[in-house]
């Protein structure tokens, strides 16, 4: 990426004609443009780009200035919300001509592109905001955390929940002591929602004159378009998405690293459900993720602190309920949830944190504990304006520092979500003994050396840490 990053510099111009605002790195560090506001580009502004651009106007204190997108169908709306951005289909031309300009960027495209739109970016010295996963491999994520702080930019991935009240109502709660020392976690989700443990179709379809295909390939490895891929099934593919893990583990476990400081975990393993085909024989379908998996990270205790066990179940794998949940309560929020075990009780929430509750339930209102940790203004909408409030004040200031998920934070989980994704592709290689045939679904223990980011006990392993880039898109 030096040689885009030089061409980034090099190329960058003044505003498009007839744009009134004011960036404001023209009046200087400490300076605040005379429109008060922070000028956005979006990089991907359909789907769920859509939706982060909504909620960074709703601030108040943003304007969306830039929009690109590779797929002109999925933008007609946010174009027509927004007029006045000019438009562009390469992040790296808007970039280019745009860079004096731009604040900050928020990044929402395929998994794949995180990264790569990310650092170009961050090599500006523009503030980002990512959405989640941070990334598609573990080696980006440790490479994206140290770049926000060599190039001093504000930061924050899309996990929303993690400024939410309920992650933090749990946290009061382990602060007071109340559930004791955690040493198990259950986290649990109904997805994938998409098709996974599937072959690739072989029906190659024509590509939408509206859509930019090879763009939207970027750094992935070139393959055929086909009509099932997009907007949305790309999540199941190994290439572009990270599969339930990536879609919803950052919202799941982030309340575990909120409430118990984990770190990387030292090590992983997963059991996998493969497809049934035709006669009953098991499918084996290495560029898709799993039907459904278990996966278990374990993370080393804080001093003093027993080590923690930590279960990831998706595809409606659910943990057993908890003796002290009544048999007609909701465990979670039905599909997805998180439960802590400690030494002197339980406590569990939904998604992004919600419903945090006390088990048995009934102890939720009855015990009392003090605020410990400061609520974010507006809970997890809040999450949008924060962000935007920390660019505005600047790298290192006091509301950078506070963001619920800058890189710092959002790195090593992105990095331990990721693990279990590599322990699946791990399992996915193996060999079952005595045969000549791949078996998905045996399981192996793998450890890890988090700072050094290298499995140590199975090699092939490794090859999932870092992902080679397609020609032309250069390397982190």
């Amino acid at each position: 990426m030096e040689n885009s990053r030089r061409s980034f510099i090099k190329k960058s111009a003044i505003a498009a004609a007839g744009f009134y605002i004011v960036p404001r790195h023209v009046l200087g560090k400490g300076f605040i443009a005379p429109s008060d506001k922070l000028l956005i580009a979006a990089i991907g502004a359909g789907g769920k780009g859509a939706s982060d651009i909504d909620m960074f106007n709703k601030t108040g204190k943003a304007s969306i200035g830039f929009l690109c997108d590779v797929d002109d169908r999925q933008t007609v709306a946010t174009r027509k919300a927004f007029p006045n951005a000019k438009y562009y289909k390469d992040f790296r031309e808007m970039l280019d001509k745009e860079a004096k300009s731009i604040d900050a960027v928020s990044v929402s495209t395929p998994d794949h592109t995180h990264a790569v739109a990310a650092i170009a970016a961050m090599q500006l010295n523009k503030h980002v905001y990512v959405q989640k996963p941070l990334t598609h491999d573990i080696y980006e994520a440790r490479k994206l955390t140290e770049a926000a702080h060599r190039y001093k930019v504000v930061t924050q991935m899309g996990n929303q929940g993690s400024s939410g009240d309920g992650v933090r109502q749990l946290q009061d709660w382990y602060n007071a002591d109340v559930i004791g020392d955690v040493h198990t976690v259950y986290c649990y989700t109904d997805r994938p929602i998409w098709p996974q443990g599937v072959p690739r179709p072989t029906n190659i379809s024509k590509i939408p004159p509206e859509l930019d295909f090879n763009l939207w390939l970027g750094t992935a490895p070139k393959r055929d378009y086909f009509e099932e891929l997009l907007p949305f099934n790309w999540r199941g593919w190994w290439d572009f998405g990270t599969g339930a893990l990536g879609d919803m583990a950052c919202h799941i476990m982030s309340p575990a690293f909120a409430v118990l400081g984990l770190g990387y975990p030292v090590s992983a393993e997963c059991s996998v459900a493969t497809k049934y085909i035709t006669n009953w024989n098991r499918g084996y379908f290495p560029e898709s993720g799993p039907i459904s998996s278990h996966i278990t990270l374990i993370f080393k205790g804080k001093p003093g602190k027993p080590d923690v066990e930590l279960h990831w179940m998706d595809g409606g794998i659910q943990p057993t309920r908890p003796e002290e949940l009544g048999p007609n309560e909701v465990m979670g929020d039905g599909g997805n949830g998180i439960i802590f075990l400690g030494t002197k009780g339980k406590m569990m929430a939904g998604t992004y944190a919600v419903n945090p509750q006390l088990l048995p339930t009934s102890r939720t209102k009855e015990v009392k504990v003090p605020v410990t940790v400061a609520r974010v203004k507006g809970g997890e909408d809040g999450h949008y304006g924060a962000w935007v409030e920390a660019a505005i004040a600047g790298y290192g200031s006091h509301e950078a520092k506070n963001l619920s998920s800058h890189f710092d934070i959002a790195g090593p989980l992105t990095e331990s979500v990721l693990m279990g994704n590599l322990a699946i592709r791990s399992a996915e290689i193996q060999k079952k003994n005595g045969d000549d045939f791949d078996y998905p679904g045996r399981n192996i223990k793998l450890l890890w050396d988090g700072p050094n980011m290298k499995i140590t006990n199975f090699d092939e392993a490794n090859q999932f840490v870092k992902r080679n880039y397609r020609e032309g898109w250069g390397s982190l």
